[in-house]
């Protein structure tokens, strides 16, 4: 009995897991969708450091440079954009579909103790908590582009990336 109650728990762990990571990645999505694209090209640096857009590729190219070097047989078909580009939004929802599913596989394989599937030194949570954490990091910094470039996000929207349990 307790072997079964074992089982049940791990899947149960599985299942949230994967769920608080795909939450996430639709944050990103839904946040593509509402940008317009003046928005997208919205830049702070007045020394051609990254746009909006550029964000989301840095997103993307973190999650690939990390499957490179934890699970590499999930790298296949994750495009790698180069710096300074400014990828369009059906671009940037490919690749991060993309990279969601290497990065879930990633998360699964190291909590099933895959070979070859490396996660964070400190365990699988903080695996999680990084992506999401970077990504968090990102994301503020897109909304804050975006307020001081005069391409302000619908309240809703603002909100929105909060009701992690409607998303």
């Amino acid at each position: 009995m307790t072997r079964y109650c074992d089982v049940d728990r791990i899947n149960l762990v599985k299942k949230e897991l994967i769920e608080a990571w795909r939450t996430n990645n639709r944050i990103n999505l839904m946040l593509i969708d509402k940008i317009t694209p003046e928005g997208m090209n919205a830049t702070l640096s007045i020394r051609g450091g990254r746009g909006v857009a550029g964000e989301f590729a840095h997103m993307h190219n973190v999650r690939r440079m990390h499957i490179e070097k934890r699970a590499k047989e999930h790298l296949e078909g994750l495009v790698k954009f180069p710096t300074g580009a400014v990828p369009s939004k059906a671009e940037l929802k490919k690749a991060l579909r993309s990279s969601e599913k290497a990065i879930e596989a990633l998360l699964v394989g190291a909590l099933e103790n895959k070979p070859k599937h490396r996660g964070f030194k400190k365990g699988i949570f903080t695996t999680l908590s990084y992506f999401v954490t970077h990504e968090a990091h990102h994301r503020g910094r897109i909304l804050l582009t975006l307020k001081v470039s005069g391409n302000t996000l619908d309240k809703n929207t603002q909100m929105g990336i909060w009701a992690w349990d409607q998303i």
